[in-house]
C-alpha cells in the first residue's frame, strides 16, 4: 500500500525508516519531511494543518494508510476529518480522535480523566485567568518546589518548576496575566511536586487492546548534569535499567489497563499511540502527563528496537485488530544523542552547511532540523540530528554515538556529553571514552 507520514522531525525520520523496511509498503510519502526522510521516501512540502490539501493528496496518490507524527494535527481534529469525510473513510489512519487528543491538548482534561479512572497522579487544581487570587492562595498551601503547567499546547515549553514561593507567584502571573504561553495559558494546572526519576512508556492501542512498546528515558535539560533550560529533548536511552519487570507490571496494571479501559468506557475513539510520562516514586509509578503521539527523541531509540513489521502493527491498530498481536523487541541497549544548533533552545542561526566526514555502520543518523539546498544539507531547526547506536550496555552504545558525532561538522554544533551516565551505578568510574 501507499503510505503518508505527517511530520518533519527526527521522530518522523525514525518512523519513516521502519515503514520503508516493511514489505507491505509500496510507496512512502513524508509531508513535509526533512533531508533524512528523503533517503527513505518521497518528501512532499505540504502544510499538515491544511486538511483539505492532505485530502487531495491522499486521493490523488491512492494512499491506504496515514500515520500522524506530531500532536497539533491530532488536537485540531485530522482523524475526525478523515472519518466523517465520505471520500476518506476507506483510508486507514493512525491517531486518536479530537476527543482522545485532549489527553495532550488539555492538561486539565487529562488530570480529570486520570481522576475519574483512578490512575495514580499528583494532586492538582486548575485555575483560569479570572482566578489568579485563588491560584495564589492554593500555591501557599503547597510545599516547594512547585509544578505549574499551561493547560494547552505550548510546544513542549509549558511546564515551569519554580523552587521558591516567590518564583512560583511570578511564574503564575507570567502565564495567567502576561500570557507567556498565549492561549495555551488561558488555564493553568498547579500540581504537587513528585520526587522520583522520570521515564516514558509507549503504547499502541486500537481502543480496545494494546501493545506495549519499549520504554525510554529522555534528557530534557540543555546542559550536562541536567542543568539549564528545558528543551524538546537532548538524548534518550532504552531500555531503562531501573524499569524492571516488577515496576513495568505495576505500570501495566495501575496505568495502562485503566487508561485503555477508561477510553473504552467513555466511548473515546482512540487508535494510535499513548505516550505516558511517568515518575518512579519509590518503586511506584505516577503519571506526569499523557501525549497522544510518539516522543522525540525517544522514538529514535524505541523504533530501532522494534523488530516487528511496524506497518502490520499500524494497520491492525487502525482496523481495531490488535488482539493477540505480539511484538518482537531487540534486547540490546539503544542510546541516542542529539546534536543541536548553538543557542538552542533560545535564539539560534539556521542555514549552516553540514559535512559528514565519515558515516559509521555502528550508528544511525536521524535527521531533525535539516533540509536540502542547492545540493547541500543545511541546518533548519534547533535539534539537527539524533545519533542512535546499539550496544551491549549504555557505555558501549554511548561510545559509538559520540564517535559518530565527532564525524559530523557544522558551525556552532552543540550536544550533551553525559547522556545515560546517570543510569550507571558508578558514574565516575564508568565515564564514556570517546
Amino acid at each position: 500500500m501507499n503510505i503518508l507520514l505527517l511530520g518533519s522531525g527526527g521522530r518522523e525520520h525514525a518512523i519513516a525508516t521502519k515503514i520503508s523496511q516493511s514489505p507491505l509498503c509500496d510507496q512512502l510519502f513524508i509531508a513535509p519531511g526533512n533531508a533524512g526522510t528523503s533517503q527513505v521516501g518521497i518528501n512532499k512540502p505540504m502544510n499538515i494543518l491544511d486538511f483539505s490539501s492532505i485530502e487531495k493528496f491522499v486521493l490523488e496518490n491512492n494512499i491506504g494508510l496515514v500515520v500522524i507524527g506530531p500532536e497539533e494535527p491530532l488536537v485540531k481534529g485530522i482523524v475526525d476529518y478523515f472519518k466523517t469525510n465520505k471520500n476518506l473513510q476507506q483510508v486507514l489512519i493512525v491517531g486518536p480522535s479530537m476527543e482522545g487528543a485532549k489527553l495532550e491538548g488539555s492538561k486539565d482534561y487529562a488530570k480529570a480523566f486520570m481522576q475519574r479512572n483512578s490512575i495514580p497522579t499528583a494532586a492538582y487544581k486548575t485555575f483560569n485567568r479570572n482566578e489568579i487570587h485563588e491560584a495564589e492562595n492554593f500555591l501557599k498551601t503547597l510545599k516547594p518546589p512547585y509544578v505549574l503547567k499551561a493547560d494547552g499546547l505550548a510546544a513542549g515549553k509549558g511546564v515551569v518548576i519554580p523552587e521558591t514561593q516567590e518564583e512560583a507567584m511570578g511564574a503564575l502571573n507570567e502565564i495567567l496575566v502576561s500570557s507567556k504561553f498565549g492561549s495555551a495559558g488561558d488555564k493553568i494546572v498547579i500540581e504537587e511536586f513528585l520526587l522520583g526519576i522520570e521515564l516514558s512508556i509507549f503504547v499502541l492501542t486500537d481502543g480496545i487492546d494494546y501493545i506495549i512498546l519499549p520504554e525510554a528515558k529522555d534528557y530534557k535539560r540543555i546542559g550536562d548534569n541536567d542543568t539549564g533550560l528545558n528543551t524538546g529533548g537532548m538524548g534518550a536511552v532504552s531500555p531503562v535499567p531501573f524499569a524492571g519487570k516488577e515496576f513495568l507490571k505495576k505500570v501495566e496494571e495501575r496505568i495502562i489497563i485503566p487508561t485503555v479501559e477508561g477510553l473504552k468506557k467513555e466511548s473515546i475513539d482512540y487508535r494510535g499511540f499513548i505516550f505516558i510520562g511517568l515518575m518512579n516514586v519509590n518503586g511506584n509509578p505516577f503519571v506526569i502527563e499523557y501525549n497522544v503521539r510518539m516522543g522525540d527523541p525517544e522514538t529514535e531509540v524505541v523504533f530501532p528496537r522494534i523488530d516487528s513489521d511496524v506497518v502490520d502493527l499500524f494497520v491492525k491498530a487502525a482496523k481495531g485488530e490488535l488482539k493477540n498481536t505480539a511484538i518482537k523487541i531487540n534486547p540490546q541497549t539503544a542510546v541516542t544523542v542529539v546534536m543541536a544548533s548553538g543557542g538552542y533552545p533560545g535564539d539560534y542561526e539556521k542555514g549552516k552547511e553540514i559535512s559528514f566526514l565519515h558515516k559509521s555502520k555502528d550508528s544511525t543518523i536521524f535527521h531533525g532540523g535539516t533540509k536540502e539546498s542547492e545540493g547541500k544539507i543545511i541546518t533548519s531547526g534547533g535539534r539537527v540530528f539524533a545519533i542512535t547506536s546499539f550496544g551491549k550496555n549504555i557505555q558501549d552504545a554511548c561510545k559509538k554515538s559520540y564517535r559518530q558525532i565527532d564525524e559530523i561538522k557544522f558551525e556552532k554544533a552543540y550536544f550533551r556529553k553525559d547522556i545515560g551516565l546517570d543510569l550507571l551505578k558508578d558514574r565516575e568510574s564508568n565515564k564514556v571514552e570517546r
